[in-house]
């Protein structure tokens, strides 16, 4: 990436050489561009330097802004521990200590002062809403905030949200497709409370989690009510009984492994997730529901850092999109680790729609793959781990 402070060196976490999708895209180039410019420079000084006390960077993707800011010790918050570790490692790849960067997940205390706070416009306008009303209390008028993504991401809502919550807005004309957000924050701005996390009671006929307390941080999928592939799958989920390693990979707000839970008490759950919302999501339902039994909650990459075959059950409803684009990288390299950690024996559950076609996959991996249930729209499929 071409910055006005010189050439990066960007990838994706985790690394892959046959990954065509960058690290970054125009909207970050356009912030950076727009950083510079604030500050003319003077003779030996660098432009940008303008920027100055904490500077706060929200939703960037892969690191790409704090590690283009990386000399004003910036603190980068978000929900994904994939952002973190492509952070550390574009970090390292460009010659900068980790230590430049202060590295804060959604669901830490953030700054008590905030002097730049720049954001990465998420695809959730709920996770952004729950950020500034997170962060609000320590912006004030002097802070400089400023916005950035891609025209198609940014919408009337996400102004308005920005002015409910900071102050008055304003956005800049398009540049390749991307556009700023400008925001002049106005401390006598009666701001709302934050309404995250939401809880809602889920339906009946769904099984053990019937009538059962759900409780959504921000940014986790399906925030009001339950979605209808889920729903699907609780109704035809495996019925075991005794001592057993379940993993409710990708959990979301653990609506399926707490239904495994409170089925088979003697189960031990493993909740995984990429998401630090998703995985505060899971507990607070499960602890929601006092459920009985053992339960363990881990934000993380996939199966990684689970032992080859320790686990006797993986259910799965993998995600088909990486921020805006469509890919099926990440549900397949969920069946590859569902495929090591589970023992001979061991099954892989999946819910998806359709027209992915995972059933391919799941044959080439595991050498079989039987179709559980289907409707209109979805497909429950289950693998066996030979």
């Amino acid at each position: 990436m071409t910055t006005p402070w010189g050439e990066l060196e960007l990838a994706r976490f985790p690394e892959d050489p046959r990954d065509r999708l960058r690290a970054w895209d125009a909207s970050d180039e356009y912030l950076l561009r727009h950083l510079a410019q604030r500050e003319p420079g003077e003779p030996g000084r660098e432009p940008g330097t303008g920027l100055s006390g904490t500077v706060v960077v929200v939703g960037d993707r892969w690191g790409a802004l704090v590690t283009a800011l990386a000399a004003h010790r910036p603190v980068q918050i978000t929900d994904s521990y994939l952002t973190q570790e492509a952070t550390r490692a574009n970090l390292a790849r460009n010659g900068v200590e980790t230590g430049a960067v202060r590295l804060l997940t959604t669901q830490d205390p953030p700054p008590g002062r905030v002097d730049v706070l720049l954001v990465r416009v998420p695809k959730s306008l709920a996770l952004l809403e729950d950020q500034l009303l997170r962060l609000a209390p320590a912006v004030h008028e002097g802070t400089l905030v400023v916005g950035t993504g891609m025209v198609k991401e940014i919408h009337t809502s996400t102004l308005q949200l920005f002015e409910r919550v900071l102050g008055p807005t304003r956005t800049s004309l398009a540049e390749r497709k991307a556009r700023l957000i400008f925001c002049t924050p106005d401390a006598s701005l009666r701001r709302p409370a934050n309404p995250w996390p939401h809880r809602y009671a889920l339906p009946e006929g769904i099984g053990a989690v019937s009538g059962r307390t759900v409780v959504n941080h921000a940014g986790v999928f399906c925030a009001d009510r339950l979605d209808i592939g889920t729903r699907f799958l609780l109704g035809h989920l495996p019925r075991s009984r005794g001592t057993r390693r379940v993993v409710d990979l990708g959990c979301g707000n653990g609506v399926v492994g707490t239904a495994v839970a409170l089925a088979n008490p003697e189960a031990e759950v493993l909740f995984v997730d990429e998401s630090f919302q998703a995985v505060a999501s899971a507990e607070a339902t499960y602890r929601a529901n006092g459920v009985p039994g053992h339960a363990e909650f881990r934000v993380g990459d996939g199966l990684a850092g689970i032992p080859d075959g320790s686990v006797d059950l993986v259910l799965n409803n993998p995600p088909f999109h990486s921020h805006q684009a469509t890919t099926d990288t990440t549900a397949w390299r969920m069946f590859t680790g569902a495929r090591r950690v589970l023992r001979p024996g061991g099954e892989l559950w999946v819910i998806g729609n359709r027209h992915l076609g995972y059933h391919v996959k799941l044959r080439r991996l595991f050498g079989a793959c039987e179709l559980v249930a289907s409707d209109p729209k979805f497909v429950v499929l289950r693998a066996v781990r030979r």
